[in-house]
């Protein structure tokens, strides 16, 4: 009986020790994964890396990553994600803004209806009364929009190491030319690589769970169960081939 206990607990510590094989080799095809993106966004932009800011985060590596699809080409690869942006921006603006970890999503999107409403209520104004100073206040309101919007656009892509340009001027026109198509890219970037909470998971783990448990990839969060085979007894083998 013994030494079955012992090849039990040969066979239960070889289980786990191939369950953490296996979570190795999940989590080094994810880095895998962003190192193939950081390799073709260097020859994209002809080796030249873009300086990264020591910040002290933990998604301030050596990593050049990049957008999920362009901008307008594909605004229709999600359509869950376009038809929300184009619907509903500004909850789709605080859903990005939660997941890159910058503030509540009722907030960031409050905010963004405010100005976006702001827009409107100026044009409508301008149409019934004909005073320029409502024209005025609109374009002022959509600057404002763009502004905001691009601000953070910028921010994603610094926190991530995005490929891109520093310059504040073209996320603005991004948002102020097409918001729509701009934030769906974002979302479809953020959704796509399983970013919560400001960090970025990568393709490779699935993030699931509550705050408490600090949304931890699938296969930290649930360890496979070893397998316990037991192995029949030498004396019952040899009763049942006398019985016979």
């Amino acid at each position: 009986m013994a030494e079955l206990n012992k090849q039990e607990k040969v066979l239960i510590n070889g289980n786990e020790e191939e369950g953490e094989e296996t979570r190795l080799l999940e989590g080094m095809a994810a880095l895998d994964f962003d190192m193939l993106c950081s390799t073709v966004a260097s020859q994209q932009t002809q080796g030249k890396w873009r300086e990264i800011e020591s910040s002290g985060e933990e998604n301030a590596v050596g990593v050049l990553r990049m957008w999920e699809g362009e901008v307008v080409l594909d605004f229709m690869y999600d359509r869950r994600v376009a038809l929300e942006s184009a619907c509903c921006p500004c909850y789709r603006f605080g859903k990005n803004m939660k997941r890159a970890g910058f503030g509540y999503c009722l907030l960031q999107g409050t905010v963004y209806f405010i100005l976006l409403v702001s827009v409107f209520l100026n044009i409508l104004a301008f149409m019934v009364t004909d005073r320029n100073c409502f024209l005025y206040l609109a374009v002022a309101f959509t600057v404002s929009l763009g502004a905001y919007s691009g601000f953070f656009r910028m921010q994603i892509k610094r926190k991530f190491n995005i490929m891109g340009t520093d310059n504040l001027l073209d996320d603005c026109i991004y948002h102020l030319i097409c918001p729509c198509c701009t934030l769906s890219q974002e979302s479809r970037t953020l959704e796509m690589n399983n970013v919560q909470d400001g960090t970025w998971h990568g393709r490779g783990a699935i993030c699931i769970g509550s705050h408490s448990e600090g949304n931890r990839p699938f296969f930290e969060l649930h360890h496979p169960h070893p397998i316990s085979i037991k192995i029949p007894e030498p004396c019952s083998m040899q009763n049942g081939l006398n019985g016979f």
